[in-house]
């Protein structure tokens, strides 16, 4: 993320165990009730178009890159990098900007993290507008790792397929992500390669994907990724859904209803178990497209 007139600062804080994390501070100082933003992946970062959903006149906004993500330090560490480990990071970095209390805001793991955040820290917590809902479990982590949404998207499982040797195509997932975590610079790469396809050909609500260029691909976003699926995201089997009634501040849920990455129905259970949950169904894919974005913006003008 660059700066830009509306940066109020820029930040490297040191979170412990050899991990110093780039935060940038941004929109109004005088904002009544901070955000503190989550980026998606694991593995992703904090990007310009993030910035598109806040108004910087009356907002403020904490962006950071988490473990590993970025430009935080050390680049791609999977050291001391687990869901508690982002939970916390949370907790020391609105300390380090003296902020108490704050709304959070995320799509995809963004949604995830906030939601475990919450149950830790509840009373930190203001309110949440989250989208693409996912939420750590084994069933929605199969989901897209065992082809499940293949009859929607034939052509990228069996791209998947072909990407994958014959005496390993029952379970193309667990070839692929052993080699993408592996010390085979090679093999990792093109097994990360092969899911990213994957998880990148089912994003669009169309055929508008084209993947990297491989001889220029970044392999380390897909294997934080990876890394964090196959410790089933460092969260104990429905971890979230059994504890949301602690969220007992407003969750507002904002779910594309063709969200082929994290199936809706997720979205649908977890505003059932929430006490002041409400979900709101939009048009779109898992992308946070234009009705997505409308959406989130009046959601996050009614918290702060």
């Amino acid at each position: 993320m660059n700066p830009d007139t509306h940066t109020l600062s820029e930040h490297f804080i040191s979170v412990g165990d050899g991990h110093e994390l780039y935060v940038q501070d941004w929109g109004n100082k005088k904002a009544r009730t901070p955000i503190v933003f989550l980026h998606g992946g694991p593995g992703s970062s904090v990007q310009d178009k993030h910035r598109s959903v806040f108004d910087p006149k009356k907002q403020r906004v904490v962006f950071f890159d988490q473990r590993g993500c970025g430009r935080s330090l050390p680049y791609g560490s999977r050291q001391h990098n687990t869901t508690d480990d982002l939970v916390e990071d949370i907790l020391k970095i609105t300390k380090a900007l003296k902020i108490d209390r704050f709304v959070l805001h995320g799509g995809s793991w963004g949604s995830t993290l906030a939601l475990a955040f919450g149950i830790k820290h509840p009373t930190k917590v203001v309110g949440m507008v989250l989208h693409g809902i996912f939420t750590g479990s084994h069933a929605e982590i199969t989901w897209l790792s065992q082809g499940q949404f293949r009859s929607f998207y034939p052509d990228v499982w069996d791209s998947y397929l072909a990407a994958t040797p014959k005496g390993h195509q029952t379970d193309p997932s667990a070839y692929h992500f052993k080699r993408a975590l592996g010390k085979d610079a090679n093999a990792a790469k093109a097994s990360s390669f092969a899911y990213e396809c994957v998880e990148g050909g089912v994003m669009q609500l169309d055929d508008r994907h084209r993947s990297e260029d491989f001889e220029n691909y970044d392999p380390s976003g897909i294997q934080m990724e990876i890394f964090y699926l196959v410790n089933n995201c460092f969260l104990p089997d429905g971890y979230i859904l059994k504890n949301a009634g602690r969220l007992t501040m407003p969750v507002y849920l904002v779910q594309g209803r063709y969200d082929v990455v994290c199936p809706p129905h997720t979205a649908y259970e977890l505003a059932k178990a929430l006490p002041k949950g409400q979900l709101i169904w939009t048009q779109n894919g898992h992308k946070a497209e234009h009705e997505s974005w409308t959406v989130q913006k009046l959601l996050l003008e009614q918290l702060t």
